[in-house]
């Protein structure tokens, strides 16, 4: 008797526990607050670091609206993965357009996270696999990491600020694969040069970063369509 009460005591514990974590539900909580945000502006600092490739520090002004009008203005070359600003917002918000399975917990810094891996259903989605860590306590994502058809695995480290209410990030880093990675054209050329001795260090040397420090957000405060009309 005692062993069937410990039998059923584990499997009640077991059911509990693999439904603690709602891989569903802790994204939408996160498309949520990121629905708050009609539209925003915001100044940014672009820091990028590729090898083999000097790219002086860019400031650009971004430019969002709902649901996916998105523009930079800047006077250099800024390079600006889409990854970590709509790409992957806009996919979570089609519900319809993906799966979602909760993966476990890690601690990113001090914070606790859920894992969530979102699996695309269909063919022809830009996004090939999207791993999330979340901080379900302030529903924003501290880390990303996507496999895109383009532009190859992306990871993406959030930090915040004073725009954590919309979630909204004060500071993005991403880590890209050079070779695999869609570069502007001035870049990318630069990336193909058949120096023997550039060859050598470039299979060494495949991953580059770009530090992107956003400040004074306008949100919500409305943008005409007309400023994302090219020029």
């Amino acid at each position: 008797m005692k062993a069937i009460l410990s039998l059923l005591f584990f499997v009640h514990s077991f059911a509990v526990f693999s439904q603690e974590v709602d891989a569903d539900v802790v994204i939408q909580q996160v498309v949520q607050k990121l629905n708050t945000v009609k539209d925003y502006s915001v100044e940014a600092n672009i820091k990028t670091n590729i090898p083999l490739i000097k790219i002086m520090p860019v400031n650009a002004s971004i430019y969002f609206k709902q649901k996916d009008k998105f523009k930079v203005v800047s006077k250099g070359i800024a390079i600006l993965p889409k990854q970590g600003f709509t790409d992957v917002n806009t996919f979570l918000m089609n519900k319809g357009s993906y799966m979602a399975v909760s993966s476990g917990t890690k601690t990113i810094g001090e914070v606790k996270t859920n894992l969530i891996t979102v699996i695309p259903t269909g063919e022809t989605s830009e996004i090939i696999l999207a791993k999330l860590w979340i901080d379900t306590k302030r529903d924003v994502i501290l880390r990303s990491q996507v496999t895109t058809r383009s532009s190859g695995t992306v990871i993406v480290d959030y930090t915040y600020g004073a725009e954590v209410q919309f979630g909204l990030p004060n500071q993005l880093t991403f880590t890209i694969d050079v070779k695999k990675f869609k570069m502007p054209k001035s870049v990318a050329a630069d990336l193909n040069k058949t120096d023997q001795q550039k060859k050598k260090t470039a299979d060494k040397d495949q991953k580059g970063t770009i530090v992107i420090k956003l400040t004074n957000y306008k949100v919500n405060k409305g943008i005409s369509d007309a400023v994302f009309k090219e020029k």
